[in-house]
């Protein structure tokens, strides 16, 4: 099932798909001192070897091709990620085949998360063009009073096809501690956008929002509706939410869809050149899943635990499709 705004595709239509994609730890082999990465080393809990490694880069590259395929034969001219060490891993993965054709380019900033993960956005150059990119900063602290050192969120202004638009690429604080304990950082990561977007909003009229990620919160969660209340941002992705029937990721059995994207309300209406949403949905296809065992049909992930399983990323991708409107 997806959700679209329209009935059938139309010949000659151009449509661009933009997703989102949690790698599951995309970690190199070698060992960073300044992070925790000492698991994913061959020496490491993970047994993480290059060959391992070397697998996952192939799996990621061909799911990203495949994003959309059934709706748009075109793979992503945008892929928000998150769960990246660093640039190395980046340029990797968009050197593996089948993608390496497309010459993605990417955008990344070391972001304080301790682990040494970040939020990265690839492009396509050939209909993407960066205008400013920068990294903000979410300072929110533990109930220790300590910083919790979290991913920054990721700002970049482009024009894609000549339409100027504005992305956030989010991988907000975790529930780990608990939903409740912890739901106060996720809703201050909405405060932030939204203080950003008043910053946009006074510089450009109308501006062309995405807000893209992994929010660690389900679409009527407290933080999600922080951000989309009262405002002129739409969640397509809250009506593919299914409560144990589908998701995005599946915890004990439990579906979330905690990734999601969404757009201001100016992709809703038609405007000749310029960009109208067209549909929202999850790549779920039956090779990203579990295929047997107690976990039939959940996302066939890199590990459980220590224990390697060989998979693609413990998250689905999530994607919208845009057509732009030539005349």
């Amino acid at each position: 099932m997806r959700f679209s705004l329209f009935k059938k595709k139309k010949k000659n239509e151009q449509l661009y798909t933009l997703a989102f994609y949690n790698l599951e730890n995309l970690f190199d082999t070698e060992n960073n001192e300044r992070t925790l990465d000492e698991d994913f080393t061959p020496e490491g809990f993970k047994k993480w070897t290059p060959k391992r490694y070397e697998k996952k880069l192939s799996k990621l590259a061909k799911t990203i091709f495949g994003i959309g395929k059934l709706n748009n034969p075109h793979p992503p001219v945008l892929i928000g990620v998150a769960e990246v060490e660093n640039k190395t891993v980046l340029s990797d993965l968009v050197q593996k085949h089948p993608i390496e054709s497309i010459s993605y380019k990417f955008i990344h900033y070391e972001s304080p998360d301790e682990r040494g993960i970040d939020t990265a956005l690839l492009y396509n150059p050939r209909y993407f063009k960066v205008i400013h990119a920068e990294p903000i900063a979410l300072m929110v602290q533990n109930l220790d009073g300590v910083r919790d050192t979290t991913r920054d969120i990721l700002y970049v202004n482009g024009s894609l096809n000549g339409e100027e638009i504005h992305v956030f690429v989010n991988h907000w604080p975790s529930r780990r501690e608990g939903n409740e304990a912890t739901e106060y950082k996720r809703i201050r990561a909405a405060e932030v956008i939204r203080e950003k977007i008043k910053d946009i909003e006074a510089l450009h009229a109308n501006p062309n929002l995405i807000i893209m990620g992994d929010f660690n919160d389900d679409p009527n969660s407290a933080s999600v509706q922080k951000l989309i209340t009262d405002t002129f941002l739409y969640n397509p992705m809250a009506k593919l939410h299914a409560p144990g029937k589908r998701g995005s990721s599946n915890y004990k059995k439990s579906w979330s869809l905690f990734d999601q994207i969404i757009i201001s309300h100016g992709f809703l209406n038609y405007q000749k050149g310029a960009h109208s949403f067209r549909e929202a949905n999850i790549y779920d296809d039956s090779h990203l899943k579990e295929y047997d065992g107690k976990y039939k049909g959940s996302p066939f992930r890199t590990y459980a635990g220590r224990k390697y399983l060989g998979g693609y990323s413990d998250h689905f991708p999530v994607y919208i499709i845009l057509k732009y409107n030539e005349t």
